[in-house]
């Protein structure tokens, strides 16, 4: 893959220079504790670094093809996880930015819906959804400390429910997540990510923010799949799946 590029950053948008570098206080229970969202954060939007080359115009483009080696290699698939890769579709899909410039997602998906889902994606580029970034989870990140400032839209993650040994909806390429930041998780005092506690107020409306009547919630309504931020004992915005959980 070629190394990141990050275009000047447009008039108004900042990238923090910190952002990503600082890990959180893990509390008693093992979860990192939430922390007020920097003033940076508020209102977030980040210009986008180019981890695939952009699309050439403005048109939206996708592809859907087997998950080649080199892109195994950087995600959290193994043996282990609960789906084949047979079974699995890499899927790269062109969305606008923050910054209103046009660039190349990617994600991995479950190979029944990967042609879904990426028109899911043709609805949000049609009406210029802003999506920060849109890449590939790796082990690494999996793995490593949190710093609870993530804005990845992502599927594919092999990893079980929060707080459980079941395997995640993700583990199977049946879920996705949108602007996890701007789309926070909820449950108590709970806030994934952790600095997001800004974007719980959802009457203060600001750009990625999912919403009822929202076209991404219109879109995967169509599909029959679940939208965690109609529950109730947590609420998810981000968060989509086949199977509703």
């Amino acid at each position: 893959m070629p190394s990141p590029t990050a275009t000047p950053d447009p008039d108004g948008l900042h990238r923090p220079e910190w952002l990503h570098t600082r890990p959180l206080e893990i509390g008693p229970d093992g979860w990192a504790l939430p922390q007020d969202t920097p003033a940076e954060l508020v209102d977030r939007r980040i210009p986008t670094i180019d981890l695939l080359p952009p699309p050439t115009d403005d048109g939206f483009v996708a592809t859907v093809e087997a998950v080649p080696d080199d892109v195994v290699a950087r995600s959290t698939w193994t043996e282990e996880c609960p789906v084949g890769l047979d079974e699995l579709r890499y899927v790269t899909v062109s969305f606008w930015g923050f910054d209103d410039r046009h660039h190349t997602g990617e994600l991995i998906v479950n190979a029944s819906w990967a042609e879904e889902i990426v028109d899911v994606f043709r609805q949000l580029h049609a009406i210029r959804y802003p999506i920060e970034e849109m890449r590939i989870v790796s082990a690494a990140e999996l793995e490593g400390p949190p710093t609870g400032d993530g804005n990845d839209t992502t599927a594919f993650v092999c990893r079980p429910v929060r707080g459980s040994s079941t395997w995640s909806q993700h583990a199977y390429g049946l879920a996705v997540d949108i602007n996890p930041f701007v789309n926070p998780y909820q449950r108590g005092e709970r806030i994934l990510p952790e600095l997001a506690g800004a974007y719980l107020d959802r009457d203060h409306v600001r750009p990625g923010m999912l919403a009822e009547g929202h076209v991404a919630v219109a879109a995967f309504d169509a599909l029959g799949w679940g939208w965690g931020g109609r529950w109730n004992s947590l609420i998810d915005w981000m968060h989509f799946s086949a199977n509703g959980r």
